[in-house]
């Protein structure tokens, strides 16, 4: 205090302290007493004038360029012609996490260039996203042979979270075309061990020792250094088969980028002069005292994504809450007649979303009874053999029975007998043999794949809005292969070896390419059409049950798989698919088939099904009266639950309870994390012997009085603080082998 004494006087000298003096004497103004009360304006001043400067979460020191938001602190510096990380830790008096680092690396016309290549800082600038991320963006310019080359690297920091961000824009500032190939956004040192640590890899679940390369499965992966009880997070925001994500490929070091030359789907970005490009992002989350790697998937990764990545499903204010497709039983044999029945039979069920799957379209000059699955894809036309009346009519009738009407769409496959094929052959892939290609299959048996780095993007676009204009498409599922195949092992058999196409100049260009153009037609169907939910299948993905950030960013959904199991098997997989995608991917996004309505014991599937987007399959005209009755109170149940919890936004492990496995329980919470007022969650008996088990849960106010209730009938089951249910727990019973409860947690 003492040191701003001689400011203090300064600032009462400047201030007319006659008008309040009133019966101080002024002779007495620079008292002590005057001079601490001026002392404490000043530090409340320079305290406010402090935070203003660390919210932009960030701060430069010369040549010295420090990102700090109180949770993390990285240091980054300009020195010698080098730009490097140094310093990465949870704060300043914690370990780092690494060394001298080469920042970021990419091939440049075949020479590898990083952060130690020769760059000179031309400027700094705060940037912001709309989801309370704020930071730092540095430009800088090649100094030697590639001076050509400009690049501005991008930090976002996040309240309370020890993660920072990083995406890299690429701008070609010469007079040449240049090729970039096996970009790292992210390639730092560690100071992890190589042999205590750990890879949580295929999203978290699996792990791995040693050298890791991930892949199309890996949009976040963890470092576990088990030993000193830390690690790192690696978040991956590439689209499907281009993403890679690596450790200890060199000495303990991790890269986060897109794919290298001499992988499979090999990353390739041809820039024009003047041209720019933006990578995908990626974010590093650090921590420590853990002898588990997976929570920090489970809570800090699982609060980033929804708080502030911010994928679509998480945006979405009316999400889909019971949804129906007609693929199974009825597969391509769908009609006029059979939806209105099978329709009215749905709605009696508390369905809310009715999708009509393959078999409703025809192409233009398509034979009579030419139907089925791989017929008739391209010109998008109503069959009118099935619906006399057109689509519309159809539309209207279950819109009238209070559900949103959805069909399927192959988003880039026609036949060949289709009109659009036989008039713009040049809007589709072509293959390595320099003819049209199909990806979905190894052989083309004439149907062929669109490319959307073409005409097709419009083409495609105009047919969909068209059903949503003219006739209230609510719902798309958008299907097949676009880049690479579920099904076909050769690599060769992918992307678009077209030399001559818009977005692309060759093959490897072509896979990212393709993914771009579908974000951005997806991007702008909801323009056009805020209320259209997108379901962006796997197979349109690239590889089985495939779904990651950048499917989860622009797409509401993602269709991951067609389960026709019997009980209880078909139950277990649904459960297990979930564990195994979640928490990394937000639990609603993900669509889980083929579960019959009609199925013996479909009450344990439909719980098993509330874990994600319940999505039900089968024929509900075989259900009783009374049995629509059923679902429809646990239709009324889960939107009542969404309404009080926003649950569907939420979902992480069970504390205790693991893999979904035959012989043991198994369960999940849905509980809202930020506001932690409640929620519900599942309990399963999967053949386990024990008849109970004793349930803990998380994200309760441990001094607030909650109630548990069973559903969807809301009895009482258990009373106490949160700090009692958090710490104690409770007891669950279930009397059969195969049984499931679903609870409401919520405040007294």
């Amino acid at each position: 205090m003492k040191k701003l004494i001689p400011f203090a006087d300064t600032f009462l000298s400047v201030i007319n302290f006659q008008k309040v003096q009133n019966n101080w004497n002024y002779k007495k103004s620079k008292s002590i007493i005057t001079k601490r009360i001026a002392v404490l304006f000043l530090i409340v001043l320079f305290s406010c004038l402090g935070n203003i400067s660390a919210q932009n979460y960030y701060r430069l020191n010369g040549n010295d360029m420090i990102l700090d938001n109180g949770k993390v602190i990285r240091n980054i510096k300009l020195s010698q012609d080098s730009i490097y990380s140094y310093k990465f830790s949870i704060d300043e008096k914690e370990k780092n996490f690494i060394g001298k680092s080469r920042e970021f690396s990419f091939f440049l016309n075949d020479k590898n260039i990083d952060g130690f290549s020769g760059w000179k800082l031309l400027s700094t600038k705060e940037i912001k996203d709309d989801h309370s991320g704020k930071g730092l963006s540095i430009k800088i310019k090649g100094t030697k042979e590639w001076n050509n080359i400009t690049l501005e690297l991008n930090y976002l920091l996040y309240p309370d979270l020890a993660l920072v961000r990083k995406w890299i824009n690429i701008i070609n500032t010469g007079k040449n075309e240049v090729k970039i190939e096996a970009l790292n956004v992210e390639d730092l040192e560690t100071k992890l061990s190589d042999t205590h640590s750990v890879v949580y890899e295929n999203y978290g679940r699996m792990k791995h020792l040693g050298r890791f390369v991930g892949n199309w499965d890996d949009p976040v992966v963890v470092v576990h250094d088990a030993s000193a009880r830390r690690g790192i997070a690696l978040g991956n925001e590439a689209p499907g088969v281009v993403k890679r994500t690596a450790f200890h490929t060199k000495d303990r070091n991790v890269e986060i980028g897109l794919t290298h030359p001499g992988q499979s789907y090999p990353f390739r970005k041809w820039l024009k002069p003047s041209e720019s490009w933006e990578s995908p992002k990626t974010f590093i989350s650090l921590y420590k005292n853990s002898d588990n790697g997976f929570e920090e998937i489970n809570n800090t990764i699982n609060e980033f994504v929804v708080k502030y990545m911010q994928p679509r499903i998480i945006k979405l204010k009316d999400k889909p809450g019971f949804v129906y497709n007609t693929w199974y039983p009825f597969r391509s044999s769908v009609n006029d007649s059979l939806i209105r029945k099978v329709a009215k039979a749905a709605s009696e069920c508390g369905i809310q979303e009715f999708i009509i799957d393959d078999g409703w379209q025809v192409n233009e000059n398509s034979k009579p009874n030419d139907s089925g699955w791989g017929h008739n894809y391209g010109d998008w036309l109503v069959d009118k053999n099935k619906f006399p009346n057109g689509i519309k009519p159809v539309f209207d009738y279950i819109h009238s029975l209070g559900m949103k009407p959805g069909l399927w769409i192959s988003v880039a496959t026609a036949t060949g007998d289709s009109k659009v094929f036989k008039e713009h052959p040049e809007w589709f892939t072509v293959n390595k043999f320099n003819k049209h290609g199909n990806l979905h299959t190894a052989t083309p048996n004439q149907v062929y794949t669109a490319c959307l780095a073409t005409g097709w993007f419009d083409y495609i676009k105009n047919k969909i809005l068209k059903y949503v204009n003219d006739y209230g498409l609510a719902y798309v599922k958008l299907d097949l292969s676009v880049v690479a195949s579920a099904y076909v092992n050769d690599d060769n058999i992918s992307g678009c070896y077209a030399l001559n196409h818009p977005f692309h100049k060759d093959h490897n260009e072509s896979f990212l390419a393709i993914y771009e153009r579908l974000s951005k037609l997806i991007d702008e169907l909801h323009e056009q059409a805020p209320g259209l939910f997108v379901d962006y299948t796997f197979e349109t993905a690239g590889r089985l049950q495939l779904m990651d950030y950048a499917i989860a960013e622009h797409a509401e959904g993602n269709w991951l798989s067609n389960f026709e199991d019997s009980f209880p098997l078909g139950e277990l997989r649904v459960r297990q698919m979930a564990w195994w995608r979640s928490p990394a991917l937000p639990a609603s996004s993900l669509v889980i088939g083929n579960l019959s309505m009609d199925r013996k014991n479909f009450d344990f599937s439909l719980k098993s099904l509330i874990g994600t987007l319940p999505i039900v399959l089968g024929d509900p005209r075989k259900l009783s009266a009374e049995e629509r009755v059923g679902l429809k109170k646990w239709s009324l149940w889960m939107q009542e639950m969404q309404k009080k919890y926003n649950y569907m936004n939420y979902r992480k492990d069970l504390p205790g309870f693991g893999e979904p496995q035959e012989g043991a329980y198994d369960g999940w919470m849905r509980i809202n994390f930020e506001n932690k007022t409640g929620g519900i969650f599942g309990i399963f008996r999967q053949g386990a012997l024990e008849d109970s088990r004793q349930v803990f849960l998380d994200d309760l106010i441990p001094d607030s009085n909650y109630v548990i209730k069973l559903a969807p009938d809301g009895q009482e089951v258990y009373k106490a603080t949160g700090k009692e249910i958090m710490e104690k727990g409770f007891q669950v019973k279930m009397d059969s082998l195969y049984q499931g409860k679903i609870f409401e947690v919520g405040p007294e």
